[in-house]
């Protein structure tokens, strides 16, 4: 029995239905949002966007006891609360680790999608989160 079959048993079908649809909206828009962060116009909105995305992940998942999900969260949330300081745009380096961010929620999606057992290996270069970040 995987998680997401878990998540099934502990939760009612519609609470689960609606978490795996949310987190799926919100893991397809990340991407793009943080590819537009190396464009000054942009940079702004889309860095408190992401920031939203990341808090309502965080609580979501929380929620859910999705504890992987809650960690990456918290820290990419956590790293959006630095990056809104600063002006923009993104740096190379800072928007590489946002993707790297945005492709391990992805696997998470599809470890639950597929009902695995356990959530995948989390990428070991997102440890190396940027210090500067524009």
């Amino acid at each position: 029995m995987g998680m997401l079959r878990n998540l099934e048993i502990d939760y009612s079908l519609d609470i689960v239905e609606e978490f795996l649809s949310h987190y799926s909206l919100m893991c397809d828009i990340i991407e793009p949002l943080v590819i537009n962060l190396n464009r000054p116009e942009k940079y702004q909105e889309n860095i408190k966007e992401l920031f939203r995305i990341y808090h309502n992940i965080k609580s979501a998942a929380g929620y859910m006891h999705l504890d992987p999900i809650v960690k990456l969260a918290a820290l990419a949330e956590e790293v959006c609360t630095e990056a809104r300081d600063i002006r923009g745009p993104a740096n190379d380096k800072f928007i590489d680790w946002l993707l790297l961010v945005a492709d391990q929620f992805s696997k998470y999606k599809d470890d639950l999608e597929s009902d695995s057992e356990y959530f995948s290996v989390l990428e070991p270069l997102i440890i190396n989160i940027p210090t500067k970040l524009d």
